[in-house]
């Protein structure tokens, strides 16, 4: 019993050995197969680790430089830069949103931002979750569908923000007036690209503030203290309509060209031109940005900055426009606007607009347009009228007419003398002159200029279209009557787009040829023939009288004479592309017909019959030549487009000075005048221009 009591005690023990033994081989294994491991690793993919380590990303960080100016042809300058502080931020490559929120938080001690800025309810959510408590309760609040999906997977981190966005913006949050003066901060860093740089304020920046950011930039990293620019207008508000805009570095680049844009190189925040001259040249005026490579380490840490290419200042514009004489234009076409409101005469009016050119060249002098709304008689600048509406210009487009005739050859410069008796038409009251009926047996061609007799018009209108005439019983006409007629005006711009250097610009309103039953409008092809019927731009009238100044040459207007280089500190740079002047078509009359116009015109100033239409400026010196003209018009009520519109008066002149040697051709239109209006405005008008246009450049 004894030696089997010590037995039992001796199995035991040999047990432990055992099993701590084999734990220990275990652990050897392990360990062998760890370090063969770590050799392998360390043998084969070593250098492939050690790369990783020292690995950096290098990134193009771009920056934006100083926009084009514009200045006016005498060197004056319209559009400049205005230097200003600013402050701003380049985000981070790894940089979190709480991060970001401190930053702003801090930063919102130190600036003040203007209430202006606007804030929405997403900015003010994101901003609310930026506070990781803030985050970490909207994430325990999302229910069991918002956290995974059908499948039962979960949901990505960016799937459940939105969901976390989307309860906290149902829950509603409230800021505190600091906290939203931060939120308009966090939203401009937030939405920077990384390594990129953006302005948190540029806009009335203190001194104070600029002392304050400067004190604390290591309390608040990625912030810093700058300079930006922002448009300036030494001229004020004179051709800010023809000069366009330039979105704010808030608004970024707009909606409706952003895929466009993005695919050219812009970033969604930068400025750039959005109308008129600011977008036509926006490729000239935006410069080229700088670039610096910055290279990143594995651990987001800047290493290394390197200038690639120091950026350029976009080019300069110089205008073919004399601001003064923009400014002179301006005044008198809104004094006698005004004057024709307080006479009464404009009650229906919607405006007056004036444009001036060069006619050997096409420059564009000046052009000017007052906006009226009939309703509640607020005016506004709308210089961009001359290109952009179009009107029914009535007997200012005569000399288009006379011009056909004779090269259709139904007239000659010899034999032209028809007949001023008024035309009837079947069942259609009289069509007659504005001078009674019978005042003259005959006219010929220059008189009829003079005296803007709407009947010789119409003569020669049923001579071109070949028509079978017999008063008050039938009218008849080819149906290629419109076809020749606006053929011979198209020749001197009155129809297709003048291709002026600025965008909007609209081509005439052709009337219809036919009436709704399919029957040739032969009383509207009379109307046609003295200009009661079809539809041009001021711009397009401009080009019409200047292709007569000059002897037939339809030139192509353009307001930027030269494109500049954009010197240091604000000097110009050289000259890098001037506008040449472009011929668009050579109008094939001969020397004699023109010169029946052409005296027609001088008459209308110079001449004695009685019913002489510009007599008034007879007194101008050197002498000018011109042709006025009325048209029937209709304002039409934008609330009641349906009710019986009330008959108006569209009055328009044209004209060219002087009248041997013509150097500024001009056009004139006030629509919607009273029918009774004798105010003669746009004559008024006609004199300031010609005579002012006169003593600036000393033409004596």
């Amino acid at each position: 019993m004894h030696s089997g009591n010590q037995q039992t005690p001796q199995r035991k023990k040999s047990k432990i050995p055992f099993r701590l033994n084999f734990l220990l081989l275990l652990v050897f294994l392990l360990f062998a197969a760890l370090m063969a491991q770590l050799a392998y690793l360390q043998v084969v993919n070593g250098d492939m680790f050690q790369a990783e380590v020292e690995r950096t990303d290098s990134s193009i960080v771009t920056k934006e430089v100083a926009r084009g100016q514009v200045y006016d042809s005498k060197g004056r300058l319209l559009v400049g830069n205005e230097p200003e502080s600013a402050i701003t931020y380049t985000k981070n490559a790894s940089v979190t949103a709480a991060q970001i929120r401190a930053v702003a938080d801090r930063l919102a001690t130190l600036i003040q931002m203007p209430d202006t800025i606007k804030l929405t309810k997403r900015d003010e959510v994101d901003y609310y979750l930026a506070k990781k408590e803030n985050l970490e309760a909207a994430g325990k609040a999302l229910t069991k569908s918002q956290k995974y999906n059908a499948a039962g997977d979960e949901r990505s981190g960016t799937e459940q923000y939105q969901f976390e966005v989307a309860n906290t913006m149902a829950k509603g949050v409230t800021l505190s007036k600091s906290e939203q003066d931060a939120a308009r901060i966090y939203a401009r860093m937030a939405g920077a690209y990384q390594l990129s740089t953006v302005t948190i304020k540029n806009s009335g920046v203190t001194a104070t503030e600029v002392a304050q950011v400067s004190e604390h930039l290591t309390e608040i990293p990625g912030v810093s203290v700058g300079t930006d620019w922002e448009r300036s207008y030494p001229n004020g508000n004179s051709m800010r309509s023809v000069i366009g805009s330039v979105s704010s570095e808030q608004q970024g680049l707009p909606e409706d060209e952003l895929n466009s844009l993005l695919a050219q190189g812009y970033s969604r925040n930068d400025r750039v031109g959005t109308s008129y001259l600011e977008k036509a040249y926006e490729g000239v005026l935006k410069g080229t940005k700088s670039r610096t490579q910055v290279d990143v380490h594995a651990n987001n840490s800047v290493t290394d900055e390197q200038t690639i290419y120091g950026g350029k200042a976009g080019d300069n514009l110089n205008l073919t426009i004399d601001s003064d004489y923009q400014k002179i234009v301006e005044k008198v076409l809104k004094e006698q606007f005004d004057r024709a409101k307080s006479a009464g005469d404009a009650q229906y009016s919607d405006g007056a607009y004036a444009i001036a050119m060069n006619p050997k060249t096409g420059a564009i002098l000046a052009m000017a347009g007052v906006q009226n709304d009939p309703k509640t008689k607020k005016e506004s600048d709308d210089a961009l009228g001359t290109i952009n509406r179009n009107f029914v210009m009535g007997s200012a487009v005569k000399g288009a007419t006379v011009l056909g005739a004779l090269m259709d050859g139904v007239i000659t410069p010899s034999s032209n003398t028809q007949v001023d008796d008024p035309i009837y038409l079947p069942a259609t009251p009289v069509k007659k002159s504005v001078y009674p009926a019978g005042t003259y047996s005959s006219l010929n061609a220059v008189q009829a200029l003079e005296v803007s007799s709407n009947i010789y018009m119409m003569n020669l209108a049923l001579k071109e279209g070949k028509a079978r005439y017999v008063p008050h019983q039938l009218i008849n006409f080819g149906n290629n009557v419109f076809t020749i007629m606006r053929s011979y005006f198209s020749m001197f711009g009155l129809g297709p787009k003048t291709g002026i250097d600025l965008p909007g610009e609209i081509g005439s309103y052709l009337g219809p040829t036919h009436n709704d039953e399919g029957q040739l409008n032969s009383g509207k092809a009379l109307d046609l023939s003295y200009g009661n019927y079809d539809q041009y731009t001021l711009v397009q009238m401009v080009q019409y009288i200047s292709t007569i100044a000059n002897g037939g040459y339809r030139m192509k207007p353009y307001i930027v004479q030269s494109i500049q280089e954009n010197g240091t500190e604000g000097t110009k740079g050289a000259i890098v592309d001037s506008t040449t002047p472009t011929i668009l078509n050579r109008v094939p009359f001969t020397q004699d017909e023109l010169n029946v116009v052409k005296q027609g015109m001088y008459n209308v100033v110079h001449g004695s019959m009685a019913w002489g239409t510009a007599h008034p400026l007879k007194d101008i010196t050197p002498a000018m030549s011109a042709k006025t003209g009325t048209a029937q018009s209709f304002y039409i009520d934008p609330d009641h487009p349906t009710a019986n519109p009330p008959e108006t008066t569209n009055s328009s002149f044209v004209g060219f000075a002087p009248s041997n040697d013509p150097q500024i051709a001009i056009a004139i239109v006030f629509p919607n005048l009273d029918v009774d209006s004798e105010g003669n405005y746009n004559q008024q008008v006609a004199r300031t221009m010609i005579e002012q246009y006169y003593k600036l450049n000393n033409i004596k």
